[in-house]
């Protein structure tokens, strides 16, 4: 994925609202420098991660080139049109595109953003791809550094996308969790297409993982706590998580895993099997 330096963990801002700005400066002091957001009122401040991201690099703990800001345009149907909508609804589907862009590079006080992806595919194949397209023209323009797509759980939708494409889907992020069988047929697709899949839910949405005696083992074995193992876990089978902690215990000890243990530990194999059978 040229011109697209993603971290192995990313700080998630959803539904953080009016703490949104100290939350970000926090993860950022921690040292996480990737932060995903979103130009929508509904469950994201984005304004507010801007404040957070200035804040740090006004204080010198990060550069922007030190940082990878991610955010998302969100279609109408994601909206709540009871708050402030970032683009008119009237207006065909490319430029609301172009006038989330516009709001989201000002919410963000930045003249480029690392990564959009759509917020989910919109209503019919033909929207969803023209509004992919104003993406790849602000990449060509280099104002964006990268595209894809959120909340994509068919894996026949995201083939599609993908041969579409004129600039290459770079983005998944899903959410992985036990109930979906951690989205295995879209994961297969990203990894052979060498798309970036990150995860939601991580922690949340799977607590039998988090309970399990191998999860548990691992833990134990290499003195991190199961949900350390989990986003390590993560990073091996190249999936970037999202942490959303609104703790300072809990987002200091998801920077920590990076090199807690490795592929070649049996009980990561056994649980690889356990989860997603024997694919390669």
């Amino acid at each position: 994925m040229p011109d697209m330096l993603m971290p192995k963990i990313v700080y998630g801002t959803a539904w953080k609202k009016d703490r949104t700005a100290d939350l970000v400066y926090t993860a950022l002091k921690a040292g996480f420098r990737g932060v995903d957001t979103a130009c929508q009122p509904k469950h994201y401040r984005e304004d507010l991660v801007g404040e957070g991201v200035l804040r740090a690099i006004k204080e010198g703990l990060v550069t922007r080139d030190e940082l990878w800001l991610q955010t998302k345009f969100t279609s109408i149907d994601g909206q709540d049109r009871r708050q402030p909508l970032p683009y008119d609804p009237k207006l065909p589907i490319p430029e609301q595109v172009k006038q989330s862009i516009a709001r989201s590079l000002t919410n963000l006080g930045v003249t480029r953003i690392d990564s959009v992806v759509l917020h989910s595919p919109l209503r019919t194949r033909e929207a969803t791809l023209a509004a992919y397209r104003v993406l790849e023209d602000f990449v060509t323009k280099g104002t964006v550094g990268a595209i894809g797509v959120s909340n994509i759980y068919d894996a026949d939708e995201l083939a599609w996308l993908i041969g579409q494409a004129t600039v290459p889907v770079s983005v998944v992020q899903n959410r992985w969790y036990q109930d979906n069988g951690w989205d295995g047929a879209v994961y297969d697709l990203c990894q052979k297409h060498g798309i970036r899949y990150q995860s939601f839910w991580t922690l949340t949405g799977s607590p039998a993982l988090l309970q399990s005696p191998l999860v548990e083992a691992l833990a134990t074995s290499n003195g991190i706590t199961p949900e350390q193992t989990v986003y390590r876990l993560c990073q091996l089978w190249n999936i970037t998580p999202l942490c959303g902690s609104t703790s300072p215990t809990h987002i200091a000890e998801a920077l920590a895993v990076e090199n807690s243990f490795t592929l070649d530990e049996p009980a990561v194999k056994q649980l690889w099997s356990v989860m997603h059978g024997e694919r390669p």
